[in-house]
């Protein structure tokens, strides 16, 4: 017995080397908020308030240290291997996903606009996303931190593919 064939085939390409530095930029910001709020709980809430708060003391720094453990020290590389796209002729496929997977499709056909953006991050890592609109609400694909140059060129590609496709139906 085969098993049936996948619906959204795997995208042929993953994302530069520099995702991971962006992505563990972004998660030391967010770690280091995280641990200054629970330090600020810390020194400011008394220990002598009585019921479940003693545990709470210690529970919650160590969880906040599993989950900076988490996101700073396995995610990015995570999402780095799982994170891919490609454009053909008939389409745009993205992967996404660290812990549950997200495959997305959207025909050429259906394309209606087509953005390059690049947030202070994305600007300092030299990268940028490529969002793909249709008139569909769930119709919307982001093709997450490519470099600002490979954006530009698929961006620019897609436009022309969905004009041409545009005026092929008129």
């Amino acid at each position: 017995m085969t098993a049936a064939p996948s619906p959204v085939r795997e995208p042929a390409w993953s994302l530069p080397r520099s995702a991971v530095g962006l992505w563990l930029t972004e998660s030391l910001i967010t770690a280091a908020v995280t641990v200054a709020v629970v330090v600020a709980l810390l020194v400011w809430v008394p220990d002598d308030l009585g019921g479940p708060e003693p545990f709470l003391r210690w529970a919650v720094p160590i969880v906040t240290a599993l989950d900076v453990l988490v996101v700073v020290g396995i995610r990015p590389w995570f999402k780095h291997r799982t994170y891919r796209w490609e454009v053909t002729a008939e389409a745009v496929h993205t992967r996404t996903g660290w812990l549950s997977r997200t495959w997305t499709l959207v025909p050429v056909s259906r394309i209606q606009t087509v953005d390059v953006t690049r947030g202070l991050l994305q600007q300092v890592f030299g990268l940028a996303s490529v969002a793909v609109y249709t008139a569909s609400s769930q119709g919307t694909v982001r093709i997450w931190h490519l470099e600002h140059g490979m954006a530009q060129r698929v961006a620019e590609d897609l436009t022309a593919r969905a004009e041409r496709t545009r005026d092929a139906a008129t």
